[in-house]
């Protein structure tokens, strides 16, 4: 944003994204030609993400590094494998078999109208210990960057193939950044892991854990995480399973807000936010549209006055008055944005930062508006003072909570819902199982309060893993 001095950009012939730091290494600097940012910012190309093809269930190689650098597991896993080796064997002697180098072939069976892999079995006495990692988000990714596979075999699962870089995400979406600038293939992460024979990603949801067996269950997903329109099911046997699989953005269930709103925390989010207001833009400018229609279509409103809220609104009103106001003249004096927040903006900082931003979003064209959104319609939402405010382009960022995925696993839970953890980000009910980032939180019983969901938080978090021994 124009405003803040610490992230202020002067685009020129050339523009330097300097992420590596803030990233901790794995995100290298990108050039970005003035030439493209002209052409992306108005929409007249559409890059699209680059990113390495998902492999198949076979062919899979984009497994991330073992979970510790400096010591091995504890042993009592072994005996556990071998325990099970014999019975896990022959419960899927149907499906499973054994190739000449002892790895197991990936057989399919029709179970219904859904296919079902029969998944990766329980280690072996000798082999590499298996470490089971569930999400590609910050704290996901530190982690298995930092694992080292001369160790251990590692399985990535998740519905996303790529890490995005949050911070940038509302930059793409008036188009100073290219979408792929902001993502980064898992495979790119870690590069050993689509080498390593035993290591895989794999496209997919968990759907539930036994704890007892140290089995995941999980299955397919479509495109942007959607259900697939052909299923497969499978199962995963861990011996260290660690929990990164994030938050979801919260809606207070208010009625409308998942069918009308456009939130923005992935890729396609930013992409659907931006087509939206260039179709937005060009729509106005028909002939025959009423003065309404005008300022409906080209009123954007953000509710949620938190870090992403605030970052997206001033990006929007500086893309209005450099590009708007240039290629659009005959409708720029009818776009304009609203910020809706129920209490404070920014309220989880400094004082003097808040009225910071209060000062240059206003000075910016930025409307500030107190209230609790009550409905979400179509065309307009309503307030809780029965306020109606029409809106061309609705985006929601009222900040994240458990996933129904996180909720529903039966592991306990800290205050507000997210999996308990101890001290060292262990769940104490479950053995061999830890929960990372946003999806965990403190038990009471550490008398340690609930860490923001922040990038910071869960780099650091992973960082604590990378250089204990899971125990």
């Amino acid at each position: 944003m124009a405003w803040l001095p610490s992230v202020r950009r002067q685009w020129q012939s050339t523009v330097f994204v300097i992420v590596k730091q803030a990233a901790n290494g794995f995100i290298q600097p990108l050039n970005v030609s003035s030439s493209l940012l002209d052409s992306t910012r108005i929409g007249t190309c559409s890059p699209s993400l680059i990113f390495h093809p998902c492999k198949s269930y076979n062919e899979t190689g984009v497994g991330l590094q073992a979970f510790l650098n400096r010591r091995t597991l504890t042993t009592g896993s072994e005996s556990r494998r071998a325990q099970g080796d014999q019975s896990n064997l022959s419960s899927q002697n149907a499906t499973v078999g054994e190739t000449k180098d002892g790895a197991e072939s990936k057989s399919v069976k029709e179970d219904g109208e859904v296919k079902c892999l029969a998944g990766l079995g329980p280690t072996k006495p000798g082999e590499k210990a298996r470490i089971v990692v569930l999400g590609t988000g910050w704290a996901g990714c530190r982690v298995m960057k930092s694992l080292d596979t001369k160790l251990y075999d590692v399985v990535c699962i998740s519905p996303r193939n790529h890490m995005v870089f949050t911070p940038l995400l509302a930059s793409t979406c008036v188009g100073t950044l290219e979408f792929r600038s902001v993502a980064e293939p898992v495979s790119r992460i870690q590069p050993a892991l689509s080498r390593s024979p035993n290591s895989y990603f794999l496209l997919a949801q968990c759907l539930d854990i036994d704890t007892d067996n140290h089995e995941i269950y999980c299955e397919t997903v479509g495109e942007n995480g959607s259900k697939a329109n052909h299923k497969w099911k499978f199962k995963v046997a861990y011996d260290k399973l660690i929990i990164a699989s994030g938050a979801e953005a919260l809606t207070f269930g208010i009625h409308g807000v998942k069918d009308h709103a456009i939130f923005l925390r992935e890729v396609h989010h930013a992409q659907e936010i931006r087509q939206k207001l260039l179709t937005n833009l060009m729509l106005s400018d028909i002939p025959g549209i009423t003065e309404e229609g005008k300022k409906r279509l080209l009123h954007c409103v953000v509710v949620g006055g938190g870090p992403t809220g605030v970052e997206f609104s001033g990006e929007l009103s500086d893309f209005i008055k450099r590009d708007v106001h240039e290629r659009y003249y005959h409708v720029k004096d009818y776009i304009h944005v609203t910020l809706i927040e129920a209490n404070e903006i920014l309220s989880s900082f400094d004082v003097g930062l808040r009225q910071y931003a209060i000062r240059h979003l206003t000075k910016s064209g930025v409307q500030l508006v107190r209230g609790v959104v009550k409905d979400v319609q179509s065309q307009k939402i309503i307030l809780n003072d029965g306020t109606e405010v029409p809106y061309g382009l609705l985006v929601w960022s009222t900040g994240v909570g458990p996933s129904p995925f996180i909720s529903s696993l039966k592991l306990p839970k800290s205050p507000g819902g997210r999996i308990g953890v101890d001290d060292w980000l262990r769940v104490p009910s479950a053995e061999d199982i830890y929960a990372i980032g946003d999806c965990s939180g403190f038990l009471e019983s550490t008398n340690r309060t609930v860490l923001p969901a922040l990038a910071q938080v869960g780099l650091t978090e992973s960082d604590i893993h990378s250089f204990t021994t899971l125990t």
